[in-house]
């Protein structure tokens, strides 16, 4: 039986742009509207310096050799933002021996050296994110996050996430923050006389205080990153909506207040 501790991370994954493929149909490039578990578990590998062929390796470091397979996740969807599409060009303009190469390997030639494509991204989105998992591995990704071995980003490399990323130091339990204390930023203001907001959650197991609003299916967790042999499980997950007190709201420029919630003494009592 695996006795060791249970503590989390809320993360915040925002930013002028984000993509969270599940799919790359030759030139078409998509998104999926909510963070997806390999891009969250890509870009921790990343912070670790963590090459692709050892990215889902054991920690064996640490106490019980823990892996990113053992954390769970729970998102808050804080702004949903809007889908957009980049067309975008590959290859143009360059001479032959530097053109792009055809699936035969050859060099294309100069009617057809560029390259089109379709890539979807998210816009001003925000998502807020409790990460639990073994204490010892979520204090090492922490660390890892405070001092990136490669800079971390939202799906894809040009996708910089806003400031703050991660919103202080482990807790007992975060899901009980991101329900009742962690700042929303929300696409809107609430209405003045409204007490609460209705915000949407994902759970990676059915909610037990709640009904769930429905269920996903997903083919997102990473099984192996190598680019000659990518393999992902599909897994569940259930979607709430939760009405949250619109104290949580933060304004419409939240740094400063999320600067302040980070800074601030929490309790430290568990909660069911």
């Amino acid at each position: 039986m695996n006795t060791t501790p249970i503590s989390g991370l809320l993360l915040r994954l925002a930013g002028p742009l984000a993509a969270y493929g599940t799919q790359a149909a030759f030139t078409h490039r998509d998104t999926n509207p909510r963070p997806t578990r390999s891009a969250l578990i890509g870009m921790l590998a990343a912070a670790a310096g963590r090459p692709r062929d050892q990215a889902l390796t054991p920690f064996t470091d640490l106490p019980g050799h823990p892996t990113y397979h053992d954390l769970a996740c729970t998102i808050r969807v804080d702004k949903p933002g809007t889908l957009s599409t980049d067309f975008h060009v590959t290859g143009g303009g360059y001479p032959r021996p530097m053109s792009l190469r055809t699936s035969t390997g050859k060099h294309r030639p100069p009617h057809s050296s560029a390259l089109p494509s379709h890539r979807l991204y998210l816009t001003d989105a925000a998502f807020t994110l409790a990460l639990t998992g073994p204490t010892p591995l979520i204090h090492t990704i922490a660390d890892h996050l405070e001092h990136p071995h490669y800079a971390p980003y939202l799906g894809r490399r040009a996708c910089v996430p806003d400031e703050p990323l991660v919103l202080g130091p482990p807790l007992p339990d975060p899901v009980h923050h991101l329900l009742h204390h962690t700042p929303l930023t929300l696409p809107n203001p609430p209405r003045p006389t409204a007490e609460t907001v209705p915000v949407t959650f994902i759970w990676e197991q059915p909610p037990t205080h709640t009904p769930a609003d429905s269920h996903h299916d997903l083919a997102d967790h990473p099984l192996d990153y190598t680019p000659e042999n990518r393999q992902y499980a599909a897994r569940r997950t259930w979607h709430t909506t939760e009405n949250l007190p619109t104290r949580l709201y933060a304004g419409r420029r939240p740094q400063q207040v999320l600067t302040d919630y980070i800074h601030q003494d929490r309790p430290c009592t568990r909660h069911a």
